[in-house]
């Protein structure tokens, strides 16, 4: 009667052992752990170069000369000779305003100069023969004096209509406007047809842009310290200072400056000093108005470590580097920064020269791991990465 049961057990028993033996053997022998290779970044060699401590400041860029051309006596504008915005020589012609009324009047100053000379001549000749009679007694002595009383007024009378013929010819003149110097000339607020006169705005306006000037504050502590340390600087060469200037599209000039004017008091309510530099510019890529960085930096230099900016990460203590040491290991080194080079920032204290940072790779390591560290080359001007004929650091594996 418990027969189909017995044999149902019987079956679920074996089984059960079936599946004994087969964990059993799979237990027997242990699985075989796969290291997990270090991971691979580029890093580079800090090397140092001569630089000299620097200074940046906000400049305006000035032109070294210019001139609003104006009209000195009215009349019609006839005449334009230069394009806008194009470079003119000195004594270029540039405008003519109608020369008739001044024309004519030159021409009655020189008739009046004419008039009056004549009776000039008349009062000498009346003045010598005056004095020929007044001897014999033939003309009395109030007769003389009036006599002499003419030729003086005849001569003060040509004096006057000579003046008169000058500024007649220096309003002629006046209606043709030319260059005072060589130099770019901008708008023209006036144009052919129109009357100006003295009373009317610029013509236009003539800048001198080669040289350029370059204006800045300085704070009057920083002043005081550079007048001590020049104080025995004679000549422009002897400041031991490099002028440049980074330009608004963060390019650099190519052109050095030289310092040539520094006011002569402090600017109350501000305490600082305006000072300018000078800079070539043949090419006319400075402009006036521009807001440049002026970098003064020390000719005297020492030897400062240089690192691609790539390598720089920020955290909440402030700037810092992972550096990978003789075993490979990663390691977070906190650095203070100075200035930046093009792609490069110059490390001021935490790295030496010969140690190695990652500079690609950044988002898969972390301080503690070891990692395997390709040395890598960087161009200083352009940031660009590029692999260098040299053998993989020592790795974990080789060792």
């Amino acid at each position: 009667m418990f027969k189909p049961f017995t044999k149902q057990f019987n079956v679920i028993k074996t089984l059960c052992l079936t599946i004994f033996s087969i964990s059993l053997l799979g237990c027997g022998e242990p699985e075989t752990q796969v290291a997990t290779p270090a991971p691979a970044v580029s890093v580079y060699k800090v090397n140092t170069e001569e630089i000299g401590s620097y200074r940046e400041f906000v400049a305006r860029t000035e032109a070294s000369r210019e001139a609003n051309l104006r009209a000195r006596v009215e009349g019609e504008l006839l005449e334009r000779h230069f394009k806008e915005g194009a470079l003119v020589e000195k004594g270029q012609v540039l405008l003519k305003i109608d020369p008739a009324e001044y024309q004519a009047a030159l021409a009655s100053a020189k008739a009046d100069l004419n008039s009056k000379e004549s009776g000039e001549d008349n009062a000498k000749r009346n003045l010598k023969r005056a004095k020929e009679l007044i001897e014999d007694g033939y003309i009395s002595q109030s007769d003389f004096d009036r006599l002499t009383t003419e030729e003086s007024q005849a001569r003060a009378a040509v004096k006057s209509a000579t003046a008169a013929v000058e500024k007649a010819q220096l309003n002629l003149d006046y209606t043709t406007i030319i260059a005072p110097f060589t130099g770019r000339i901008g708008k023209v607020n006036y144009n052919v047809g129109n009357v100006v006169g003295p009373n009317s705005d610029a013509l236009a306006t003539l800048t001198l842009t080669d040289p350029m000037y370059v204006s800045f504050q300085v704070e009057e502590s920083l002043y005081v310290s550079y007048l001590q340390s020049h104080q025995k600087t004679k000549k422009a060469d002897d400041v031991q200072l490099n002028i440049s200037i980074r330009l608004p599209n963060n390019s650099e000039y190519p052109h050095t400056g030289v310092l040539d004017f520094a006011d002569t008091t402090i600017e109350q309510g501000m305490g600082t000093v305006e000072l300018r530099a000078v800079f070539d510019n043949p090419n006319g890529i400075i402009l006036p108005g521009l807001f440049v960085t002026l970098i003064a930096e020390s000719k005297q230099k020492e030897k400062m470590a240089l690192i691609p900016q790539v390598a720089v990460q920020e955290g909440q203590q402030g700037k810092f580097v992972l550096v990978v040491d003789e075993q490979n290991t990663v390691k977070q080194r906190h650095v203070v920064l100075g200035r930046r080079i093009n792609a490069m920032w110059v490390v001021e204290e935490g790295l030496e020269a010969g140690e190695m940072v990652i500079i690609e790779g950044l988002q898969k390591v972390k301080p503690g791991i070891e990692v395997n560290g390709v040395e890598k080359s960087v161009d200083g001007v352009t940031g660009t990465i590029s692999a260098q004929n040299s053998s993989i650091i020592k790795t974990i594996a080789a060792s």
